[in-house]
């Protein structure tokens, strides 16, 4: 077949190798100007099951509203939010009440592992070299952040035999010796199949080595539209990349009118395929709607921090071995090669520009309560990303209903821990064959009304 792919994100990257070694044809549409340029740029990084990375906990509607009266808080609404972010807000509460959720998180938790399986798989296939490392330690500050979501979580996970280990204070220390001894630790929860690794560099590995399979990426190429039918079509524009219209008009351009140049290079032009899969994250809903399929999705946005670790000599285990989470302020501290990356922030509603100062500030603050002077924070880079989430917390993997069109989305702050299983089971199911693991639930018939 001759396949579009929508969107080159982490997840659009993986569809579009795995369609590749399937023996199709495909061609990718990304608006800018490189893959992974979006939501898979500098998040934290965490592989582990569902229930135990930040974020992903649904209805905790109270502590949204709480975060109007706490700048600190480590989930929060926005005042600014959209009457369409409430109605969102009221399914999401909904979603984690039903009875089922329980059986549905026990299978987003199979997602994750068979993900992670089909990761491991492709980077020794591949040899591809990218900063990562084992094992996911989870601090608990005192015994009430051994909370009931927490516990429940757990139940679930050794349920499905996965590997956890409950840790005394001790053993944390033996686990992450660069722990500082001197903040307030309860214990811990350590998932030694877990792992951290650099998504960004991952994404740009495996664009090459879909290259080498006959993938086709376009960049600075919106997709405007999709059209269903046996033989889909997509309409596209190229535009001229704003970066590389200053760099080639000189320093001055900055106070010409190249900022206001948007016209297209060329005008939108039509391609036949014979299936259009959208991975395009938070771009999707603009793309559905007008074949009226309303994706209820929401960007939540958070913010990272990465910076070069500190070199000590009489301390050699400066900062963390692998990657932290700080269950009480949903804090994740990860070693990246020779870098530390802290991220965290959960907020629904808010806008994409600009930064928190105050979510800034608690990620500077769990990293010094942790590893004080781990980290170069003279030479930090800060992101602030959104994660597209929907209400029930799971992804759309499957058809769309419409004719032609397929769907891998709303994978939410999950996106890099289930994107290789996700495009593998999306691979299979274009291909009519039959899925490695249990998908039912994921499809798009649960969101439509």
């Amino acid at each position: 077949m001759r396949v579009a792919v929508i969107g080159s994100g982490v997840v659009g990257v993986t569809s579009a190798y795995e369609l590749a070694a399937d023996g199709h044809e495909v061609t990718v549409f990304e608006r800018r100007g490189s893959v992974a340029v979006e939501a898979s740029f500098a998040h934290a990084g965490l592989i582990t099951p569902d229930g135990l990375a930040p974020w992903q906990a649904t209805g905790r509607l109270f502590g949204l509203l709480r975060g109007w009266f706490n700048p600190q808080a480590a989930a929060k609404l926005s005042p600014r939010a959209s009457p369409a972010t409430w109605r969102w807000l009221v399914r999401w509460r909904r979603a984690a009440r039903r009875p089922s959720q329980r059986a549905h998180r026990a299978r987003m938790q199979q997602l994750v592992l068979y993900s992670r399986d089909h990761l491991r798989h492709l980077t020794q296939l591949l040899h591809l070299d990218y900063e990562r490392a084992d094992g996911h330690l989870l601090l608990l500050r005192s015994d009430r952040d051994l909370d009931a979501p927490l516990q429940d979580t757990l139940s679930l996970l050794q349920a499905q035999e996965i590997a956890v280990e409950r840790c005394e204070p001790a053993r944390c220390l033996q686990l992450e010796p660069g722990l500082n001894t001197g903040t307030p630790l309860y214990g811990g929860i350590h998932l030694p199949g877990d792992s951290v690794g650099n998504c960004r560099q991952f994404t740009l590995l495996l664009r090459g080595e879909a290259e080498k399979l006959g993938v086709e990426f376009r960049f600075h190429t919106n997709a405007l539209s999709v059209r269903p039918g046996t033989r889909p079509e997509v309409v596209s524009v190229h535009s001229p990349h704003e970066d590389t219209l200053l760099a080639s008009m000189g320093p001055e351009s900055s106070k010409s009118l190249a900022f206001q140049v948007t016209a297209p290079m060329n005008g939108p032009q039509t391609e036949t395929f014979d299936a259009v899969l959208v991975c395009a994250a938070t771009g999707a809903p603009a793309l559905l709607k007008p074949l009226g399929f309303r994706l209820p999705m929401v960007a939540v946005q958070g913010h990272s921090v990465t910076m070069p670790a500190r070199q000590h000599e009489a301390h050699f285990h400066a900062g963390p071995r692998s990657v932290v989470t700080d269950h009480r302020h949903q804090v994740v501290i990860s070693r990246l090669g020779s870098r530390i990356r802290v991220s965290g922030g959960f907020e629904v509603g808010g806008s994409p520009g600009g930064r928190d100062p105050a979510a800034l500030a608690r990620l500077y603050q769990a990293l010094d309560d942790w590893f004080p002077g781990a980290a170069r924070l003279s030479e930090a880079q800060r992101w602030k990303g959104a994660r597209p989430v929907l209400p029930d917390g799971k992804p759309v993997l499957g058809p769309s209903g419409r004719p032609g069109v397929w769907l891998n989305v709303g994978h939410g702050a999950s996106g890099w821990a289930m994107a290789c299983g996700s495009a593998r089971l999306l691979a299979d199911a274009m291909g009519g064959r039959r899925p490695a693991i249990d998908v039912d639930g994921l499809g798009a018939e649960r969101l439509q009304p």
